[in-house]
Parts: C-alpha cells; sequence; structure tokens
C-alpha cells in the first residue's frame, strides 16, 4: 500500500514562519501604499516568466511566495492606492484583509446545511437589509458583485410576472419587456439576456440633465408598449450611475411600478450605501419600497473583493425562484443537514465561498456610521475637486457631481480636445501619479475621476488635478510645435 500522502506539513514550524512573515510584509504594503505609485505596467519579461508548463512537482513556499513578490505584488490593479480614481473599486480594508485569512482557514462551503458561517451570512443579510428600510421578512444572499446580483433580481422578478413553472416551461406567454435608464449599466442588458428574454427586451429610457430616468419618458414607453400587446413586468431604477454617479427619483419609480404592477429593482452597486450617511440618505428615498436591491460591499463599504449582495423584500419569491430539492442536498430536522433555508435555495451557486466572514467583521470592527462617513467624505472630496476645476479656466467640468464621480476636461487647446484628453489619463496612468479612467458625457470625452477610496484625502485632488494641468500644457505646447512646423 502506497504512503498515505497529505498537504500539511510533516512539520508546521517552516510553513508558520513563512506565514507569519507574508502577514507582516502584507502590513507594510499597506501601511506604505501611499508612497508608491498608482500603477505600474508589468513589463512583458515578467509576464513570460509567469507563462510556466503545469508543476509536476513541489516546490518550496518561500521560493513561491519570492514569485508572487516579484512577478504579483508590484503590478496589481492599483485600487489600494489613494489616487486611484478611475473606476469605482473600493480600497479595502486591513481588518477584511485578516478576515480573508480566516476564512481561508477554515474553508467553509456556504452552500447549505447548519453550521455557524452561514448564520454569519444571514446576520449580513439582516444587516443590509436593514440598512435599505426593508421589512424583517427580507432575504437575500451574497454573491460574486453587483453584475450577478441583478441577474438574480431579473430571475426572480420573472417568477414573480410568470409564476414559478417558469422555470419548467420557460418564457412562452406574451412578450415581457423591462425598464432602465439609457445610464444604467450595461449588466442590466447582458442579465435579461442571460434570463432569456434577449437584450431588446429591455427598453433604454431617456434621462434628464441631471443623468436621470426621465419619468415622462418611462410612462409614455409603457403606455406604448401596452397598446402594441406586450407585458411590461419590470423597472429598474438606478442608485448611482456609473458615468456621473446620478440617481433615479427613487421614488417616483415606485409609484409608477406600483401603479403599473411592476417590480421594482433597484441596481445600487455603489449607491445604496449611501443609506449609512445621513446626508446622503435622502438621495435614496423610496428604496425602501423597492421589491429588490442589488449593490457592493466591496465599493463604498470598503470590503476587500468580491462581496456583492442581493437582498429581495419578500423571501418567498427568491426561494420559489431557485429552492430545488435534490436527493444528496435533502434536509433534515436534526443533525448538519438541518438549518432551514440553505442560501443555494436563494440563488444558482451550490459551492459558496465564506466572503460574509469580511463583511461582518468590517462592518462590526468600524461600525455602520464610520462605514457612512467614509461616503460622505468621498462626496466631499468630489465637491472639492469640482470647485477646484470650475476656478481652473484650463478646465472644464462636464456633468453635475451628484455623489463622488467628477467628470471634466482640460480644454486650454487647440486642435482634438478628445485625443488630448485622453493622452493625459494615459499618462497619469503610467506616470503612477494617478489612475483616473475616461469617458463619455454628451458626446465629448472626459477625465472620470471616481472617490471611492477611504485613504484619499484632500492633497490627492490637489495632486491630480495639477498634475492634469502640467499635462495638458506639455500636450497642448506639443501639438502646437508640430502644427508649426514645416510640412503639417
Amino acid at each position: 500500500m502506497a504512503e498515505p500522502q497529505s498537504l500539511d506539513p510533516a512539520d508546521w514550524s517552516g510553513l508558520r514562519a513563512l506565514g507569519h512573515r507574508m502577514l507582516d510584509d502584507m502590513f507594510d504594503h499597506l501601511a506604505g501604499v501611499r508612497e508608491g505609485p498608482v500603477w505600474r505596467p508589468m513589463p512583458d519579461a515578467l509576464r513570460q516568466d509567469l507563462r510556466r508548463p503545469l508543476p509536476r512537482g513541489a516546490m518550496p513556499p518561500d521560493a513561491v511566495y519570492d514569485d508572487f513578490r516579484r512577478l504579483v505584488l508590484p503590478y496589481a490593479t492599483g485600487n489600494l492606492h489613494p489616487r486611484f480614481m478611475g473606476w469605482v473599486h473600493g480600497g479595502g480594508n486591513p481588518v477584511g484583509m485578516l478576515a480573508e485569512l480566516l476564512a481561508g482557514g477554515l474553508n467553509a462551503n456556504l452552500g447549505g446545511r447548519d453550521h455557524a458561517p452561514i448564520e454569519i451570512e444571514r446576520q449580513v443579510i439582516a444587516w443590509a437589509s436593514e440598512m435599505l428600510g426593508f421589512p424583517a421578512g427580507a432575504s437575500g444572499v451574497l454573491v460574486t458583485g453587483t453584475s450577478i446580483a441583478n441577474f438574480i433580481g431579473v430571475l426572480v422578478a420573472r417568477s414573480a410576472a410568470l409564476g414559478p413553472d417558469v422555470r419548467r416551461d420557460g418564457l412562452s406567454s406574451a412578450p415581457l419587456v423591462a425598464y432602465t435608464s439609457a445610464a444604467a449599466h450595461g449588466c442590466l442588458q447582458r442579465a435579461m439576456d442571460m434570463a432569456g428574454f434577449g437584450c431588446d427586451a429591455l427598453r433604454m429610457i431617456a434621462c434628464d440633465g441631471q443623468g436621470r430616468l426621465r419619468l415622462d419618458a418611462l410612462s409614455d414607453r409603457v403606455a406604448d408598449d401596452y397598446a402594441r400587446g406586450l407585458r411590461p413586468f419590470l423597472l429598474l431604477g438606478t442608485a448611482g450611475t456609473v458615468d456621473i454617479g446620478a440617481i433615479d427619483d427613487l421614488a417616483a419609480l415606485a409609484d409608477i411600478a406600483e401603479a403599473e404592477d411592476l417590480w421594482f429593482h433597484v441596481d445600487g452597486a455603489f449607491g445604496a450605501v449611501a443609506a449609512l450617511a445621513p446626508k446622503l440618505r435622502p438621495l435614496l428615498a423610496g428604496i425602501e419600497r423597492a421589491d429588490s436591491v442589488a449593490f457592493d460591499f466591496h465599493k463604498w463599504a470598503q470590503v476587500p473583493y468580491d462581496a456583492g449582495c442581493i437582498v429581495v423584500r419578500d423571501g418567498a419569491r427568491q426561494l420559489e425562484t431557485f429552492a430545488a430539492e435534490a436527493r444528496y442536498l435533502r434536509r433534515d430536522q436534526r443533525g448538519l443537514a438541518g438549518g432551514g433555508v440553505w442560501p443555494c435555495d436563494l440563488g444558482p451557486d451550490l459551492s459558496r465561498g465564506f466572503r460574509a466572514l469580511k463583511v461582518w467583521m468590517t462592518l462590526s470592527v468600524y461600525g455602520a456610521d464610520r462605514i457612512g462617513a467614509i461616503a460622505q467624505q468621498t462626496c466631499d472630496l468630489a465637491a472639492t475637486l469640482a470647485a477646484r476645476v470650475d476656478r481652473e479656466p484650463a478646465l472644464q467640468l462636464l456633468a453635475p457631481v451628484a455623489l463622488n464621480i467628477v467628470c471634466f476636461r482640460f480644454v486650454a487647446a487647440e486642435g482634438d480636445l478628445d485625443r488630448l484628453n485622453a493622452d493625459i489619463v494615459a499618462d497619469l496612468q503610467e506616470s503612477g501619479i494617478a489612475a483616473p479612467s475616461t469617458t463619455t458625457v454628451n458626446g465629448v470625452l472626459a477625465i472620470r475621476a471616481a472617490i471611492v477610496n477611504h485613504r484619499t484625502n484632500p492633497a490627492d485632488i490637489a495632486i491630480l488635478v495639477d498634475a492634469v494641468l502640467e499635462l495638458g500644457r506639455k500636450w497642448s505646447d506639443a501639438l502646437g510645435r508640430k502644427e508649426k512646423a514645416p510640412g503639417f
């Protein structure tokens, strides 16, 4: 008989020492993140170094860790840095990092059964429901992110409209149609696609000057679809649009959904966490009336990736959308197979990691009030940035600042301003000074600064603007010399 195999070390002392070194190194990395570049491109030689055949033999753990330090750590996304402003990425937090270590040590499968990690997730969902103003009977589940959470919301709306038999019979009734803002995230169209309706079944309704869904245009389109023999069933509001951070009039949308008997779902990917900030909470008026809300803890709530969430007002609706009995998943009154409703009854995943622990520990250690204060702080910094842009003749503000996203551009130049501003952004990223992104606002390219990170402070705002001005003038001078050169 072959010698028994185990992945545990014969002597734990060496691996224990390496683990302590890893932890110390990551604390040092977090503590010094401000001093380093926001982002740096990974050299081609190092990319090639990663392209190795499947390892058949063993490598010493410390050698693999050295590869991590050399090949991975210096070339990460950059969203830990206070001047990462390109996309709505949270900055994580050190307590959440420790929670990931603990969750990995437990290696719990949160698909089902009766164990404490599932109770932690149920508590997190209860906290999310309280944050949103949902009733005690609400249900929910943690997922990878709002894209999947929105997909679950569409599926629950489908079951609510057609009954649970739709899971067996498929879409065989009159064509169902849904409605959302033209500024809504693209994942909503993908959700409609994956749910079997097709992207064209999602009506993209025009926005007003504040970037919010136009209520008059929505009412007209719903009436037109009814007249054509179609069946409106779903209204998707947005709390924090991806481009400029606008929040739809959720109370008015709730009124329309109630009057037209539509399922009202809110995509609150980052904006839903504004409910924790007293000054921002009124902007979400009406979200408590939604049938379902999707959002991310890994954005404004600063939980490490990934930690998306879907909450459904009527838990029975979510249960009838996903619950499935299988012999090997049989529930018992007692023992490990007990525990009531399992998370796999509320979403598509059977195997699920313990992502709830980092949410639970983050909220427990820092408190919801402090998370709300961070959200407010980022909005205040966005207002500071917008005010600085307004004071600079070389810069132009391109959209209202509803929350924490500022869209602007450098305008003190002749020629192709879209190209110039794209070059400014690329230079900022490649220099490591800052990492904004670009978007299009009213047909022109904008520098988009999404301020999400809890580490960002007013000095970072000043550094960003000063660098934009310097680079803008450099590119403007270069373009001027090029136009004056012979042969041009």
